[in-house]
């Protein structure tokens, strides 16, 4: 009960009336959206037919796809601080984030001329990870920096809803092109691959067009600088916040193992594989700004934690015997709902705790534990999955997802703000 007035935002003079909650969110995060929308799409449409691609065309095994999907996420971690001081020190968080937007882009062509060969496929990850790794703590810190933190939680909301409007259509324009040129012709995963890099350079002129840098704060050079970041570090809020990543990224498993266990429990073909991601992001979509704005008025905390009772519910559920239909339903509402209540709710708790000098190394600070820890989930769950079946594993990662929820309201059991100074 205690969690219920944690990271509630205090309703004072400067919270804005709810009538004007739409206006406060403003152009910036709508534009930001945007990208992002346009920007999912493209990845998602190669998301959703990766795990087909290594499984069924490469016949990797359950251990080696947990370790390139690791890698997918977690190898290029640091990066992420790269990204994050570099944006704080020169103020150019726009700058830094269109770098990242491009590599990604660049990225899907690599993915045509990696053919078969498992390195090559291994280092265009990295590059492709590489450039989400400089973009995405420069981009959450400017919606942190466009609103006012009353809003938070329906800032982020919305911009991940829209950033899930385009997860939802990424794989439906994946499976468009599997059923027209056939789900394993290897010409089929190249029109994927380059179609995905033209819709990635329509959210790169987008983003440049319309999104505007948040330059209005001014601070010395000095301000932001390894020393600065050290002491950032120190801050017992801040290593909260970055231990309660690492717990959660921990006991994080992969999209792609849930699909493929689903399609191999319903014996799904090959060619509708994408549509477990399609329903995954429609449940995101639907519930992700609904979920933000009910943070901002409970708390943020229970809302984090609430989303990881659903994943916990999501791996109780691959472990039973329960197949069919109406079971899949239940699990991809539950993943989805699990989204929707975590994934921007994680940095609008953050945001309050970080200094707006270095707000988006902060962030970046909490996104690389989350994705390292990621890493070593991913690899973990592939290894365990080879070693005891996909049912042993899925046990193991529901009796973690209760430990990091436990460990989790321990680590938040006070207000992050009471210890956002040394």
């Amino acid at each position: 009960m205690y969690l219920s007035s944690i990271d509630r935002p205090e309703k004072d003079a400067a919270a804005p009336p709810p009538r004007a909650t739409f206006k406060a969110i403003g152009p910036n995060v709508l534009a930001l959206g945007a990208v992002s929308l346009i920007t999912d799409i493209s990845s998602e449409m190669v998301t959703a037919v990766l795990p087909l691609y290594f499984v069924l065309t490469l016949q990797l095994s359950p251990a080696a796809y947990g370790l390139i999907d690791g890698l997918y996420t977690g190898a290029t971690a640091l990066l992420r601080l790269v990204g994050g001081y570099l944006a704080d020190r020169t103020l150019r968080r726009k700058a830094v984030a269109s770098v990242g937007y491009g590599i990604s882009a660049v990225a899907k062509l690599g993915l045509m001329a990696a053919g078969s060969s498992v390195a090559a496929l291994g280092a265009v990850i990295v590059g492709d990870r590489t450039g989400k790794g400089l973009r995405s703590a420069p981009r959450d810190a400017l919606i942190s920096l466009s609103v006012p933190e009353p809003v938070l939680g329906r800032a982020f909301g919305l911009h991940r809803a829209m950033d899930s409007a385009g997860a939802f259509a990424g794989p439906l324009a994946a499976l468009g092109l599997l059923s027209l040129i056939g789900a394993t012709s290897p010409a089929a995963f190249d029109a994927v691959f380059f179609t995905s890099f033209c819709v990635a350079a329509l959210a790169i002129v987008v983003l440049l067009a319309f999104v505007r840098d948040h330059r209005a704060e001014r601070h010395e050079p000095r301000s932001v600088s390894p020393r600065s970041v050290g002491r950032l570090i120190r801050r017992r809020g801040v290593r909260r916040l970055m231990y309660t990543a690492g717990l959660l990224g921990l006991a994080t498993i992969g999209d792609g193992f849930v699909y493929l266990h689903l399609m191999h429990r319903n014996n799904v073909p090959a060619g509708w594989f994408p549509l477990f991601a399609v329903g995954t992001n429609l449940v995101y979509l639907l519930l992700a700004a609904p979920l933000g704005a009910i943070a901002d008025r409970i708390g943020r905390t229970p809302m984090l934690l609430g989303g990881y009772g659903m994943l916990f519910a999501v791996y109780v559920l691959l472990r039973t015997p329960l197949s069919g239909t109406a079971a899949t339903v239940l699990v991809l509402c539950c993943y989805g709902t699990f989204y929707a209540a975590t994934d921007g709710v994680l940095m609008a708790l953050a945001s309050p705790v970080l200094p707006p000098a270095l707000r988006t190394t902060g962030m970046a600070l909490v996104q690389t534990v989350q994705a390292l820890a990621y890493f070593v989930s991913s690899v973990a769950f592939g290894a365990a999955w080879s070693r005891w079946g996909a049912a042993t594993a899925s046990t193991m990662a529901a009796g973690a997802v209760l430990l990091a929820i436990a460990l989790t309201s321990g680590l938040l059991a006070r207000p992050l703000a009471e210890e956002a100074t040394p």
